[in-house]
This record gives structure tokens, C-alpha cells and sequence, in this order.
């Protein structure tokens, strides 16, 4: 589901070069320096995993690796930290769902 992004950009990172990135089979436009949190934010991404119990959406968080919310897949490899790695042309990810 997604929603209205509270998530702002600052001018100045429009005057970077755009990254096209596939997240769930649709393609999206981040700017170059992003983390995969970031670009999943201004794209209105709501939640980037479920719990393995409940099902419980989760998304990122702390902004700085120490909550583990913002986890997803990224090319097939599961449990990568989307505030910790920067988005790179051409990324598929995956909501992670264990």
C-alpha cells in the first residue's frame, strides 16, 4: 500500500544524477548517494518487510543501522540493511519476508 511520503528531499539532491531501481516488479527514479532507505522513502514505499510471526509491516526506522526494521532482499541476497547501503542503477529489490 502506498501512502503520501512525509519523506522531504533537499533541493540540492535533484542536481544529482538520477538511479533507476526496481522495488517489487515497478520501477522508481533515486538520486546518486542515496541509501536504498531513502530512495524506498521517496518513493512511498510503506514498508519494506514483514514480521515472520505475525505479518506485521515494519519499515526503516533509525536511519542508522541499529534497528534492523529496514531490512529487504537486494539481487536475491536476503537480510540487507536498506539505511546502511546506497542504491546503485539497475538494483531489484525485494520486501525481505523471513
Amino acid at each position: 500500500m502506498k501512502t503520501d511520503s512525509r519523506f522531504q528531499r533537499l533541493a540540492s539532491d535533484k542536481e544529482k544524477a538520477s538511479i533507476q531501481f526496481e522495488w517489487e516488479g515497478q520501477y522508481y527514479m533515486a538520486y546518486d548517494g542515496d541509501t536504498i532507505a531513502a530512495a524506498l522513502l521517496a518513493a512511498t514505499v510503506d514498508h519494506t518487510r514483514t514480521t515472520p510471526q505475525s505479518g506485521s509491516p515494519r519499515a526503516p526506522f533509525c536511519m542508522m543501522g541499529s534497528c534492523f526494521e529496514c531490512r529487504v532482499e537486494i539481487d536475491g541476497e536476503p537480510n540487507v540493511q536498506a539505511c546502511m547501503n546506497l542504491i546503485k542503477d539497475g538494483m531489484k529489490i525485494r520486501r525481505q519476508t523471513m
